[in-house]
């Protein structure tokens, strides 16, 4: 039965890998600019920000089946707009309404593989991790043999819708019954989720983790969103080659992230693991931005991939472990920290636009300078605050 989630995380990260590689074929044809490419990496999740809340509640007071199908439907319906968008404005309602279909799809399909097994957060985070990086390593993959086919970035998100709705049927057969058969939800059922999920916010570790969550992501969803920009603004290389150093990076992704399953069993203190790599991740990302030429930036972004292995299972994992009973209402409780974290690319677009991709990459360090002041400073208090 846990498969079901795993194939809706490779088809989210599918989509994500095959979006992210088609930026600059977005641009060219829709004629956008860098300001505007800030804005739709923002403004739906930002959006969406103050719509998951209710979902994740909802998630665990109501129907979470009913829930995860209905974003299903609607997570297709985004993909086939993406599709026909003609502008800047229709591309920007299509990921308006992708961002929070999304969040009930994919999101409430991960509270779930969490609430299979609650003592293996971490464990199930990581292969939630590897079936994403398949995903996004086949993405890239697909948009290379529909642009040498003829039929472009659209027609590839045609066929992700297709797949969208294929994977869709599945769940329907799949997803656990709901425990309740209520029509709608009580108020008081709403009024006390958001209730547990305010008190949750009260403690330390779980803005802690919250935060770390955002800045880490700097390092990985934010800096591949920006990897095939980079390579054809800033080292002045063909698309084909940005397809390359983009393959690299998810190629290596995909490897260290099978690899990672065995070893985080096997890890009885990741945070002291989280803060090694957080170092070794400073300098490479240092060095890739100042070592110029294709082949040496190319060995170094994947070197910046290799060191954030488990960053985000581990993160995560630990997130989750802090709020026990409450694994769907996570994407109540990460609303408070999302807007900043969608803000972020914004601000590089704009950075971008007024001094170049090369100066605003450096906004990306924050990701790994945060986890080295923010992660717990000794084993026996990271032990604590994950029971």
């Amino acid at each position: 039965m846990n498969h079901i989630y795993l194939l809706i995380e490779f088809l989210d990260e599918l989509v994500f890998g095959a979006g992210e590689t088609a930026w600059p074929l977005l641009r060219n044809d829709l004629n956008l600019t860098y300001t505007q490419i800030g804005l739709l990496l923002s403004v739906p999740g930002i959006i969406a920000a103050f719509i998951e809340p209710f979902i994740g509640v909802l998630g665990d007071v109501w129907r979470r089946r009913l829930l995860i199908l209905g974003g299903g439907v609607l997570f297709t319906i985004s993909l086939a707009l993406t599709s026909l968008a003609t502008s800047f404005l229709i591309l920007l309602i299509s990921f308006v309404l992708f961002h929070p279909s999304s969040g009930a799809y994919v999101s409430l399909s991960q509270a779930n593989l969490m609430d299979a097994d609650e003592s293996r957060h971490e464990q199930n985070m990581a292969r939630w991790t590897l079936a994403g990086s398949l995903g996004v390593l086949t993405g890239p993959l697909l948009l290379g043999l529909f642009v040498y086919l003829g039929l472009g970035w659209r027609g590839m998100y045609a066929l992700l819708a297709s797949l969208s709705a294929l994977s869709l049927l599945i769940a329907i057969r799949f997803l656990p019954a709901d425990k309740s058969s209520a029509p709608f939800p009580s108020f008081n059922d709403v009024f006390d989720g958001f209730k547990a999920a305010l008190a949750a916010l009260k403690r330390k570790e779980v803005w802690r983790w919250l935060l770390l969550l955002e800045f880490a992501d700097l390092m990985l969803d934010v800096l591949f969103s920006f990897l095939a920009l980079y390579f054809v603004d800033v080292v002045r290389v063909s698309e084909s080659q940005a397809g390359i150093a983009v393959t690299a990076w998810l190629f290596m992704g995909l490897v260290t992230d099978f690899l990672f399953i065995p070893f985080i069993d096997k890890q009885t203190d990741s945070v002291k693991f989280l803060r090694r790599t957080a170092w070794f991740e400073s300098i490479a990302f240092i060095a890739f931005l100042l070592v110029p030429g294709f082949i040496p930036k190319l060995i170094l972004v994947t070197l910046v991939n290799l060191f954030n292995t488990g960053w985000y299972p581990i993160l995560q994992g630990r997130l989750y472990s802090n709020l026990p009973g409450q694994s769907a209402s996570l994407m109540a409780i990460g609303a408070v920290t999302t807007p900043l974290g969608k803000f972020l690319p914004l601000l590089i677009g704009l950075l971008a636009d007024q001094f170049g991709l090369q100066n605003a990459m450096w906004v990306l360090l924050l990701g790994p300078l945060a986890l080295l002041i923010g992660l717990p400073k000794n084993r026996q208090k990271s032990q604590v605050e994950s029971q």
